[in-house]
């Protein structure tokens, strides 16, 4: 049985090869629990960059926003004028072949005038009538009417005592029309008023007037 020697505290063991001062317990540092925490001044700079990093993704947002709208006006207008090109090519073919069946169209009017539209040749005629009307053709130019040289031409002209403004006495070819486009004028006779007849209307209305205001003071 071994004594304990008084005056000698016992240590721990201490491995082969380690020093003394490895064996001593380590203290904890007062500020060992706070060093992974970031500064503060750290936070605010991370912020600041986070916010200029929002705004430069705001900005190119709004850029690819304008450039889409941009895109799809350019689109659209596209659209429209396509649509337009096309309207106008199937105006354009359809005019054409209204304008080879005009002498035919006369030849019928022509036909009809003298009682000659009768039988088989009356249906063929009407039926040919037909499918030009649905295909927007459109006649024009009546006796009577106004002369309008944007849409009548005169081939014979004279004087009448009924007519108080240049009008279509006789329509030699009637006028045809798609729409508002004229593809031919109405080919008329017009009469005008007579110079003399004008000049003595114009001194009867003014004896008229004369005689309803009375006498003139002397």
């Amino acid at each position: 049985m071994t004594e304990e020697t008084p005056g000698f505290d016992e240590k721990p063991d201490v491995p082969s090869g380690a020093t003394p001062d490895d064996a001593e317990p380590q203290v904890a540092s007062p500020s060992g629990s706070g060093e992974g925490a970031a500064p503060a001044g750290d936070a605010s700079a991370q912020i600041a960059g986070l916010t200029a990093q929002l705004d430069q993704v705001r900005k190119a947002l709004e850029e690819r926003t304008a450039d889409l709208q941009r895109l799809q006006a350019e689109f659209q207008n596209y659209r429209r004028r396509v649509e337009r090109d096309r309207i106008a090519v199937k105006e354009i073919a359809v005019a054409s072949l209204l304008t080879e069946l005009m002498p035919t169209l006369d030849n019928i009017n022509r036909a009809r005038e003298h009682g000659e539209l009768v039988g088989g040749f009356k249906s063929v005629a009407e039926s040919l009538e037909t499918a030009a009307a649905k295909m927007g053709l459109q006649q024009f130019g009546k006796e009577g009417e106004p002369f309008d040289p944007t849409i009548h031409e005169a081939l014979m002209h004279s004087y009448a005592p009924d007519v108080t403004e240049t009008t279509c006495v006789a329509i030699l070819q009637p006028g045809y029309r798609i729409g508002e486009r004229t593809i031919r004028p109405a080919r008329v006779a017009v009469a005008e008023p007579q110079p003399g007849a004008v000049k003595a209307e114009d001194e009867s209305e003014a004896g008229d007037e004369k005689k309803d205001n009375g006498p003139e003071e002397g």
